[in-house]
């Protein structure tokens, strides 16, 4: 392992880079470091951004004990008082990541983009003219720090699993180098959770078998965890103690879904403020999904309930499409189909994934080429004056801002900066 410049550990054979070149960059409690960049009164302060569900809270906070997601009321409660809360303000972080990304693309054509505030980067042959990838990522560090105001850490390894692992090790606002050779004495040590896979649940049946580091389960060996754990499980995890991981950062890779979730606070809502929420959500995701030039096949609902505990319906079309009023039409039939959980256990969050995505390209042309038949299903269907009708609403709403055309039933909601929507 290797910070500020130190390496140590015996030499092992890992894939075929001569080098730890493949980058995790992970901004630092995202959401909450923009609020503290953009209110200097907000600096060095617990800060818990979003009140009934926290979605973010600075680093201040989680010294406190606070973790994501966890009820506001028992976050201000660890806090003893002192936490600032704040709402979030979406376009604010979007603007950051924007602009943090531009940087990441500046560094190398490369990027691999994992959610809005974190990125896996190779910068294998660029020693000649970048120079080493511990000497890149130091500049990275640095250029966001100057050019967007945001402490982020990068974790850099032979792999993208042990460089996501070292980011994690290395929070805050730290670089942590895995050197060629060194892979396995950094790994072992760790917590069986450092794992991709390995879940509250797992981790507990791993206890009770005498397993806590990753050396252990590297000891048990593969045989052993699979009958442990299951022939795949076993396999996957016994991989990666023994550090292997050969994918390769993608780049222009499509994306296979989109999404939205909303936090709802544990106040008990009406089921009409959920569904107005659900259609709000709905109308930003036809607009990406337009915007994207992708139809999609299949819509999931995702429900989180005041325990936590998450259940989700979904259904796939006869044939994939890009209109808002079938992808809502859809939407409420699964919304319709969850109301009975709903009433009993409490909303806390809803979201919907678009998901099985494909290009125009991909759709066999039908007849007629008209509009659907009144009293078709999803309503007027996709159709030439609802796909019209679609474009021009986005148009407008690029133009002159996402609340400049809304429906009459939302006219009454709040649709400003701290709606708390959350992309997947």
């Amino acid at each position: 392992m290797s910070e500020a410049g130190g390496t140590i550990g015996p030499m092992v054979s890992s894939g075929g880079r001569a080098e730890a070149s493949i980058l995790h960059a992970d901004l630092d409690s995202f959401y909450a470091s923009v609020e503290q960049r953009d209110d200097p009164a907000l600096r060095g302060r617990p800060v818990l951004v979003g009140g009934g569900v926290v979605l973010a809270a600075s680093y201040e906070a989680k010294a406190m004990g606070v973790h994501t997601p966890m009820p506001g009321r028992d976050a201000r409660a660890l806090c003893r008082g002192s936490a600032v809360v704040v709402s979030p303000r979406f376009s604010a972080y979007t603007e950051a990541s924007r602009a943090v990304f531009d940087v990441f693309h500046d560094t190398t054509p490369l990027v691999e983009g994992i959610s809005v505030d974190e990125a896996f980067l190779d910068v294998g042959g660029l020693r000649r003219i970048s120079g080493t990838p511990e000497q890149i990522a130091e500049r990275l560090r640095r250029r966001i720090r100057d050019e967007v105001g945001l402490p982020i850490t990068v974790g850099a390894a032979r792999s993208k699993f042990l460089a996501k692992v070292a980011s994690a090790v290395g929070k805050p606002d730290g670089l942590l180098v895995v050197p060629p050779g060194g892979e396995l004495e950094f790994l072992h040590p760790l917590p069986v959770r450092r794992l991709w896979g390995v879940g509250v649940k797992t981790e507990a049946r791993l206890a009770d078998a005498g397993i806590e580091t990753v050396g252990d389960l590297a000891a048990l060996g593969e045989e052993n965890l699979a009958r442990l754990l299951g022939r795949g499980a076993g396999r996957h995890l016994y991989a990666l103690s023994m550090a292997r991981d050969p994918r390769r950062v993608e780049t222009g890779r499509r994306r296979k879904s989109i999404g939205a979730q909303r936090a709802l606070g544990r106040r008990i809502k009406p089921e009409s403020d959920v569904e107005e929420t659900l259609i709000a959500i709905v109308d930003g995701l036809g607009k990406r999904l337009r915007g994207a030039h992708r139809l999609c096949r299949t819509v999931v609902l995702r429900l989180r309930f005041d325990d936590f505990e998450r259940v989700t319906r979904s259904r796939s079309l006869r044939e994939p499409t890009e209109s808002t009023a079938v992808i809502l039409a859809v939407a409420r039939g699964l919304f319709d189909e969850a109301r009975p959980l709903i009433r009993e256990r409490g909303a806390t969050l809803i979201g919907l994934s678009l998901t099985n995505l494909c290009g125009h390209d991909a759709v066999q042309l039908v007849l007629p080429f008209e509009i659907s038949a009144p009293g078709s299903a999803g309503g007027p269907g996709p159709g030439l004056h609802a796909a019209e009708l679609d474009v021009a609403v986005d148009d407008l709403r690029t133009r002159f801002g996402r609340d400049a055309v809304t429906r009459g039933r939302l006219l009454h909601r709040h649709n400003g900066d701290d709606a708390p929507m959350l992309p997947d």
